[in-house]
């Protein structure tokens, strides 16, 4: 006799996440059959080459005997005045090691927070396109994401304007992801002055993904908004993963700074949750005030002849040769997110693309439209592998698409 089937959440159906989704598993089934893919699926420093800084690694070492019991469900003492320190030198209000939560990455700390904030049907603002879990983590936990456009033709810079207009009596939160990922945007004070002004004159909190504040290139700089929000609640949300390199040690923190007396209750809820998931992962707690207070190991990486600096240079002068790709050149983070364009762009679908790219191509970018957007024009991909291997995979890119420009122009001729 069968078994029915466990039923699973109804809200999963809701939740996407292609970066390790279909496409990866596909990747996964080509490899076994002896194929050697180039992924520029995810952005894993470690898994091209990248280290943690030795310093930090020392860190640890040298206090791993002190790693077995469970600590704080906020973090370690040590770890947490760490963080506040670096968050007072930025100028952010009230920023106290009592103000601070160490989780298992910033994703841990995403879905906690969310999780402390939202009732049934509360709606946050989203940036479109986004990093996906933010979405997810707010449809889990029972909310419902509103996205304000980011759109490449302004610099994928979001508008203070369209965001107030989309605030309704169930908005709670404005999520900003600065430097964003998947478009390497980086904002500009004025718009995150006017942003806040948004949040203060509707009383919503302010959350901002910042986990990638140090990753610039050329000019562009990195503005924090905490000290920007004075006293409006704000978390504010960094980790070890992208400027150190640290991925799987799993060290994220969020910093809830603003009015304590505005925010005591979110404090309370997110202690209370992170009771129940008891702590943070230790051993990596005790790298924090190295990363925050030590040695800069990633800006030489981000400057001329720096490899992530080299990297963004391969993709941007790889796209300026391409008869069928624009590309709005990444100010900071880890990826570029290029359009297609023209005759190639013509009924053109992102996820068949990305598919018959693996296939035929054995490159694995992530479909644009995997970061909510309402265009299914444009990839990601992610600027860790090596120059020349860039160049490499942008070659295959030109190759699928010329198949799509030649295609649609014999249609086109063929209707002649």
């Amino acid at each position: 006799m069968s078994l029915p089937p466990v039923k699973t959440r109804e809200r999963l159906s809701e939740v996407r996440y292609e970066i390790r989704g279909e496409l990866a598993r596909r990747a996964r089934e080509l490899e076994a059959q002896g194929r050697k893919q180039i992924k520029l699926n995810i952005g894993n420093p470690g898994a091209f080459g990248f280290r943690a800084p030795e310093h930090l690694q020392r860190a640890i070492a040298e206090r791993i005997e002190q790693t077995d019991p469970y600590t704080h469900q906020q973090g370690l003492p040590a770890a947490r005045e760490a963080i506040a320190a670096f968050h007072r030198q930025r100028g952010t209000p009230n920023a106290s090691p009592e103000r601070v939560f160490v989780g298992n990455g910033v994703s841990e700390l995403i879905d906690l927070s969310l999780r402390a904030l939202l009732n049934p049907g509360d709606e946050v603002l989203l940036p479109s396109p986004d990093y996906p879990l933010w979405s997810a983590a707010t449809i889990l936990n029972d909310g419902r994401p509103v996205y304000y456009q980011c759109k490449p033709e302004h610099g994928f810079l979001p508008s203070a304007e369209e965001i107030e207009a989309l605030v309704s009596s169930r908005t709670r939160a404005i999520v900003l992801i600065n430097p964003n990922n998947p478009t390497g945007a980086a904002y500009p004070r004025e718009l995150l002055e006017k942003i806040v002004a948004v949040a203060q004159r509707h009383k919503l909190l302010l959350m901002s993904d910042e986990i990638y504040d140090s990753i610039l290139y050329d000019d562009a700089s990195f503005t924090p908004v905490a000290p920007i929000a004075g006293d409006l609640p704000c978390l504010s949300f960094g980790g070890l993963s992208k400027v150190h390199r640290a991925c799987g040690w799993r060290v994220g923190w969020a910093v809830l700074s603003g009015d304590p007396l505005a925010s005591g209750d979110l404090h309370h809820a997110m202690d209370l949750l992170g009771a129940l998931r008891l702590c943070a992962n230790v051993p990596g707690q005790f790298a924090i005030e190295a990363a925050l207070h030590g040695a800069d190991t990633i800006t030489p990486l981000c400057e001329p002849e720096g490899r992530l600096y080299e990297a963004r240079r391969a993709v941007i002068e790889s796209v300026a040769a391409s008869r069928h790709l624009e590309l709005v050149a990444p100010a900071g983070a880890l990826y570029a997110f290029p359009a297609v364009t023209g005759d190639a762009a013509i009924g053109f679908d992102d996820h068949r693309f990305a598919l018959e790219l693996l296939e035929t191509e054995d490159v694995l970018v992530v479909p644009g439209s995997s970061f909510n957007v309402p265009y299914r024009n444009h990839f990601r991909v992610t600027l860790l592998p090596q120059p020349d291997d860039l160049r490499e995979v942008f070659r295959r890119i030109e190759r699928v698409l010329d198949r799509y420009a030649e295609q649609n122009q014999a249609k086109r001729t063929a209707v002649a």
